[in-house]
């Protein structure tokens, strides 16, 4: 394993290179690229990017408690509540700006729906995993994830090959509203919400 800058868990070839890059390209490469965590999962048809220099941004402030992961290798997830509610999944990435992660808001589901649907209760498959903490629950993802790597059990990420993807604004944010760091998969009915025209 080489060191780029900060630790990385995983190797840099394939997945481990990809999550070398900034954010946004790491954000817009992983449309298409399928997960499964525990055997349940999908297409990731949306995601939003983030780096330590967005307003938007946890790390935008400074390594705290909650943030840690995020300054912490690349290649973990970073997992958080929002509303007090809801799961988040995240990507550490980026070896030269710690600080930064991918948020993953939707996907399009594929394996062990009846999981899915358990866990979400009686929904349609469109609906399993459209947005970021529906689908933190149809996977079963907890604070128990937050710090562990990617590219080991539960997790399985496997990229795609490259396609077209949509960009646009982020969704529910004051500051950084405007940067276009969120994507998404053209053409998928799975996506949280439609990207405007």
């Amino acid at each position: 394993m080489r060191r780029l800058g900060r630790s990385v868990l995983i190797a840099p070839t394939g997945l481990g290179a990809l999550l070398t890059r900034p954010a946004p390209e790491v954000a817009a490469r992983l449309i298409g690229a399928r997960l499964k965590i525990d055997g349940v999962g999908g297409i990731i048809v949306e995601t939003e990017a983030y780096d330590r220099h967005d307003p938007a941004s946890h790390s935008f402030r400074g390594p705290t408690l909650r943030n840690a992961p995020m300054f912490g290798p690349i290649g973990q997830a970073y997992v958080y509540r929002i509303y007090g509610l809801h799961w988040c999944l995240n990507i550490v990435c980026d070896a030269s700006t710690p600080g930064s992660a991918v948020l993953i808001r939707a996907l399009e589901p594929l394996w062990n729906l009846d999981v899915m649907a358990e866990r979400r209760g009686a929904v349609r498959p469109r609906d399993l995993c459209a947005g970021p903490g529906r689908l933190c629950q149809a996977l079963g993802v907890t604070g128990a994830f937050n710090a562990l790597p990617v590219a080991a059990a539960p997790f399985a990420l496997d990229l795609g090959q490259p396609e077209p993807v949509l960009v646009g604004p982020r969704i529910g944010l004051r500051p950084g509203v405007e940067t276009p760091w969120r994507f998404g998969r053209v053409g998928s009915p799975y996506l949280s919400r439609p990207f405007s025209e």
